[in-house]
């Protein structure tokens, strides 16, 4: 198991913005992950290790996109009809097997390999059959219908490039090229935890102060929705001691720690000292609305992501934080998630210097533009708003009294919560 270097969670500052951050984590982070090779059926949804070289052409040979009858364009008439002589077939796996004849016509299928001669195939709808022979229509373009070898894939370029995460797309373009296995980065060990002594698993009773851990869910989702291989280490009470032991034992069997609570100020928030006596915690307070209090460092040499206990700032902060920050760790070269432009339909004053991330659901007005419409109640711990919303309206450090119509930009949940 790799680790960082020490300095790697070393930003400092009292604020961080989230455009510092990521970049922070761009420039800083690398894989803690080691390759292995399996086979094709396995590979969805891991991290290829290494750029995939094409090692043939695809398709690896000129072939003919319709079914229709192909010829050598010289052969045609530019000004009336062509009559040419039918003589042979080609079919996809059954080539002709020969050079075109000068003068001669072959009947082709999608697919089929082209005759070497044949440099054109007109459509069959565009032809009409004569005993055996094939009046052609004028007006046809040289080379019209006809795929060219390489025209997908050319052989010796990269197909696929190291640090993608694979799609069902990216199985079928590898199997094109002939691979029955693919190099990938095994899973990423994530040690999950939740801390409170107000925190109970769902199903059981609930006595009077506590409330059921809604982030351990959310989180373990979250994972394994980027691939990740989540060991769930349940709910770890508030006490300095059980905590510390309780990571220690993690760093020891995990890539990485995940944790929801008790990473701010307060006296009952023991996640901070717990880290700081087991290794070292680099406090990262981010200019974000919400969830500021963000924890990373490591414990015994092994990444830590410490995220708030409301489960809306928990949600966000994995979204925008830790979400790269994983994907890197675990070998892929995430792209930014894409945002659009909308229009504001509400009200709303800011704090400027921090991002704002609001819970909208996204309507269109008269003229179908979109419009973002923010949820009523903006709680950090009101977990339904993100159920009943589309995506977050985004305003920037500069924003401080923001209007109806004015622009803004919209992220999908679908971009940051999706797999």
């Amino acid at each position: 198991m790799a680790q960082l270097s020490d300095d790697c969670f070393a930003f400092g500052g009292e604020l961080l913005g989230v455009d510092a951050a990521l970049a922070l984590i761009e420039a800083r982070v690398a894989p803690v992950v080691e390759a292995e090779r399996v086979s094709l059926a396995a590979a969805a949804g891991r991290i290829l290790s290494q750029d995939l070289v094409a090692a043939i052409d695809v398709p690896p040979y000129a072939n003919s996109a319709v079914d229709g009858y192909a010829l050598a364009h010289a052969d045609l008439s530019p000004d009336s009809d062509t009559v040419l002589q039918v003589g042979g077939r080609a079919a996809a796996g059954r080539p002709l097997g020969r050079a075109l004849k000068p003068g001669e016509a072959i009947r082709i299928f999608t697919g089929a390999p082209m005759p070497d001669g044949a440099d054109t195939v007109m459509m069959q709808e565009d032809c009409v059959l004569e005993a055996a022979h094939v009046r052609l229509k004028p007006g046809l373009k040289k080379g019209a219908n006809r795929r060219h070898a390489g025209e997908d894939v050319a052989r010796g370029t990269v197909a696929l490039a190291a640090g993608r995460r694979l799609r069902p797309a990216d199985l079928g373009l590898a199997a094109a090229l002939g691979c029955d296995e693919l190099l990938v980065f095994r899973p990423l060990r994530v040690a999950l935890l939740s801390t409170g002594d107000e925190v109970r698993d769902p199903g059981g009773p609930l006595p009077p102060g506590a409330i059921y851990d809604a982030n351990r869910a959310m989180l373990a989702a979250l994972l394994r929705g980027l691939g990740c291989a989540v060991g769930d280490l349940g709910i770890c009470a508030d006490r300095a001691a059980t905590l510390a032991d309780t990571l220690a034992a993690a760093a020891a069997a995990h890539d990485l720690i995940v944790t929801s609570g008790g990473v701010s100020t307060g006296e009952e928030d023991h996640v901070r000292a717990a880290i700081e006596q087991l290794g070292r915690l680099d406090f990262w307070r981010l200019a974000i609305k919400p969830g500021r209090p963000v924890a990373l460092g490591q414990v015994r040499g092994v990444p830590l992501i410490g995220l708030p206990g409301n489960p809306v700032a928990a949600a966000l902060t994995f979204a925008i934080l830790a979400r790269p920050l994983i994907l890197r760790l675990a070998g892929a070269s995430p792209a930014p998630p894409l945002t659009f432009p909308a229009a504001a339909g509400f009200s709303y004053k800011k704090r400027p210097g921090r991002r704002e991330y609001l819970r909208a659901r996204l309507l269109r007005d008269a003229a179908s533009a979109p419009v973002a419409h923010k949820f009523a109640r903006d709680g950090a711990g009101i977990l339904s708003s993100i159920v009943q919303s589309d995506g977050f309206a985004v305003l920037g450090e500069d924003v401080r009294d923001l209007k109806p119509g004015m622009a803004i930009e919209f992220l999908p949940f679908s971009e940051v919560f999706g797999s």
